[in-house]
């Protein structure tokens, strides 16, 4: 894979990819985040997934990208050709079975997200937000229970299909309640784990 990739460095705001462009590369993220969104017919913007070190991007799709993909903070990708990397693939088994995994998380992720938008309310949403970023960013793990927030709180609330206001709200509930603590604009501690998972899925 090493002879294919082509590194790239990322500073915050680049984009990697466009929605409609043709999708000719594979993206292996190697450091920082990634924001993932659409935008809608009215010039709306929704956010579909946030990614980081050691997640692929555009792996699943057809001839044209049917997503954006721009840089949260400096970072760093290794790009693919497609027709490359599927020859690759196919020649190694092995990978092929990573791959597919990754391609099943994915498609778990996205499950999850249609919960989260669907049936659960600010709270939960919220919650389930801070759980879930805590082990998400797998190559930067954090001691002692903090959350690294790379992403603003606007683009939180677009993620999860809420307002600004709600969030800070509910963060703020979360706090005063002792289940967090905010150490900064970008990165919080857990300080009752237990809680917020029960929260997040809606055990109030």
């Amino acid at each position: 894979m090493d002879l294919l990739a082509e590194r790239m460095t990322l500073s915050a705001g680049d984009v990697l990819l466009r929605e409609g462009d043709p999708a000719n590369h594979v993206f292996n993220i190697t450091g920082g985040s990634v924001r993932v969104y659409k935008l809608l017919p009215d010039g709306r913007r929704q956010i579909t997934g946030f990614l980081y070190a050691g997640d692929f991007l555009g792996l699943a799709t057809g001839e044209r990208y049917t997503f954006s993909a721009e840089a949260m903070e400096p970072g760093s990708v290794c790009r693919f050709r497609k027709s490359e990397y599927r020859a690759l693939i196919q020649e190694t088994p092995p990978l092929e079975s990573i791959l597919l995994d990754r391609a099943n998380h994915e498609l778990a992720a996205a499950q999850a997200q249609m919960l989260l938008l669907g049936r659960k309310t600010a709270l939960e949403r919220v919650a389930s937000f801070l759980r879930d970023t805590a082990t998400a960013d797998r190559m930067r793990p954090l001691s002692n229970g903090s959350v690294r927030l790379p992403m603003t709180r606007g683009e939180m609330a677009d993620y999860l299909g809420l307002t600004i206001e709600t969030v800070s709200r509910v963060m703020t509930r979360l706090k005063t309640d002792g289940v967090i603590r905010l150490l900064s604009l970008s990165e919080i501690r857990i300080e009752q784990p237990q809680r917020l998972s029960a929260l997040a899925d809606g055990e109030t």
